[in-house]
């Protein structure tokens, strides 16, 4: 296997359409690494261009440390599972996997050997002389990803392999390639645009934006961390909340927007970041899964709390979505879990707590994160 790197890699269609600025992005070897974004982010192309089947406009592309630019796809000893399967209808799965291995002129007894081996590990065996039509989604999905295991590439790039599968299968083939990455301890580069695919699956996820590389990083290091307020917001679901005030000094730093009001505790080293802001405004984001209803949960840590008055109650399953907004800013909804048991009602008031470590404001300008 092998490691590949992005060196300020552009791509630019036409005279002036910069699909790709300058990503830069190491992927170690053997690691499975997520490319996740907004539909016309760009992470398409981003994996084309590694594929080899879209050109390079500026910048440096290296597998297994070789620059390889002008390297034909052939040559680069990559593999590709797409979207659609990209099967032959006439042929049989058996056919279908070893037909790159016969375009590549390798024995008779070595491609039997690597598509057997292929199919035991996929669980084809007993479908290796059907055709596709005669076969589920799942198990033609299966058989697009055997193709590629029997090329025994350095490489394996997934463009949206799932999206075409129903959710209950799409769980079960993101287990399954899973389990796959960890028995082949292969190099793996993934596109998908759904964000919770990209937290399961990936030990690394590089998030994009119009183009552009907006942070690196592993999935709770994404969720906990985010480098701007995009990130804040595509990662995790429901998704972050973010509230407009200003930074006011009291005796204290505090953050105040309309009725809610809090003090910024100076245990949080957040102080000398803040203080350029006072009088300015700057963006709260609190996740749901940061807010607990202090009468229900008091045994959790130093919190700043917040009255809230609940709009709607989603329950789903042991948790439920409680929609809410604060008083006074009926216009603003927000959201926040809690166990399904609480059977919150409408209109109803509650004091929720926030873990003051939790805390994270963004530039309203930049949108970066102050931290």
């Amino acid at each position: 296997m092998a490691n590949v790197e992005l060196k300020k890699l552009k791509k630019v269609y036409g005279k002036d359409v910069l699909a790709i600025k300058e990503a830069d992005v190491f992927i170690e070897d053997k690691e499975f690494v997520v490319l996740v974004g907004p539909s016309g982010c760009g992470k398409s192309t981003l994996l084309r261009m590694i594929a080899g089947l879209e050109e390079i406009s500026g910048g440096d592309l290296y597998i297994d440390d070789a620059r390889v630019n002008d390297v034909s796809p052939k040559d680069r000893d990559i593999a590709m599972v797409f979207q659609n399967y990209a099967l032959y209808p006439h042929m049989t799965v058996f056919e279908n996997m070893a037909f790159g291995l016969k375009l590549r002129k390798y024995p008779k007894a070595e491609i039997t050997q690597r598509v057997e081996e292929a199919a035991k590990v996929l669980g084809l065996t007993p479908y290796l002389d059907r055709r596709p039509k005669e076969m589920s989604g799942g198990q033609r999905q299966r058989v697009a990803i055997g193709r590629a295991l029997v090329r025994q590439p350095k490489v394996f790039l997934f463009d949206e392999p799932l999206s075409n599968l129903d959710a209950k299968l799409r769980v079960q083939m993101r287990i399954e390639i899973k389990r796959l990455h960890k028995q082949l301890q292969a190099t793996m580069i993934y596109v998908t645009h759904d964000q919770i695919e990209a937290m399961t699956m990936g030990d690394k996820i590089v998030v994009l934006k119009d183009g552009i590389v907006q942070q690196v990083d592993s999935p709770m290091n994404l969720f906990n961390n985010p480098a701007n307020k995009f990130v804040a917001g595509f990662i995790g679901s429901p998704s972050m909340n973010f509230l407009q005030g200003e930074i006011e000094k009291t005796e204290e730093l505090e953050f105040v927007s309309g009725t809610v009001r809090f003090g910024i505790p100076n245990e949080l080293n957040l102080h000398d970041k803040l203080s350029p802001y006072i009088g300015q405004p700057v963006t709260f984001g609190f996740r749901p899964e940061y807010l607990y209803d202090k009468a229900k949960e008091k045994s959790k840590q130093l919190s700043v709390d917040m009255d809230i008055i609940i709009d709607v109650t989603e329950p789903v399953g042991s948790e439920a979505y409680n929609y809410f907004h604060f008083k006074g800013q009926e216009d603003l909804t927000f959201c926040f879990r809690s166990d399904s048991a609480y059977d919150y009602q409408s209109n109803e008031t509650i004091t929720v707590g926030l873990d003051v470590a939790r805390l994270r404001f963004f530039d309203v300008e930049t949108e970066n994160r102050i931290a």
